[in-house]
């Protein structure tokens, strides 16, 4: 194979390379957004749950349902929060077992969000240090059909 051909050929491989970690970053970048719309959700969970546990039966309360609006109901039993423990089951909880269970979803999250976030880097790095051997062959290639 001749050392063009061997350039060409490594410059398919980076470029491909490129392509493939381009995508992988994208991927991660999309799961590190769904983890983070997760936690805000919990976090809000957790702030909702501290509130309820200053009210009494029959207070009145004004609970979100979308869209920036509220409905008014009173509240029947403080003590107990109904859970969503996944695919669409849900379980009635006490108010410390309910902040027991959004705290350790929360640790959970916290721990995928850390690891997304270092594959992420670690992508981020391949793809400088690929974009810059690409640069590179290609200003050697520039420079070779100059001298030609």
């Amino acid at each position: 194979m001749t050392q063009r051909a061997q350039a060409e050929e490594e410059l398919r491989k980076l470029s491909m390379e490129m392509r493939y970690l381009e995508q992988t970053a994208e991927a991660l970048q999309q799961r590190i957004g769904m983890v983070n719309a997760a936690i805000t959700d919990l976090t809000y969970a957790n702030a909702t749950i501290d509130g309820l546990e200053k009210q009494k039966e029959n207070d009145e309360m004004l609970v979100p349902i979308g869209g920036s609006s509220y409905v008014k109901v009173k509240l029947a039993d403080q003590a107990k929060i109904i859970v969503g423990i996944g695919a669409g089951v849900s379980v009635e909880k006490t108010i410390s077992d309910a902040k027991a269970d959004l705290k350790e979803r929360l640790d959970e999250l916290e721990k995928t969000m850390t690891s997304a976030q270092q594959q992420f880097s670690q992508v981020a790095e391949r793809m400088n240090s690929s974009r810059s051997r690409l640069e590179s062959m290609l200003a050697q290639a520039r420079q070779g059909q100059h001298t030609h």
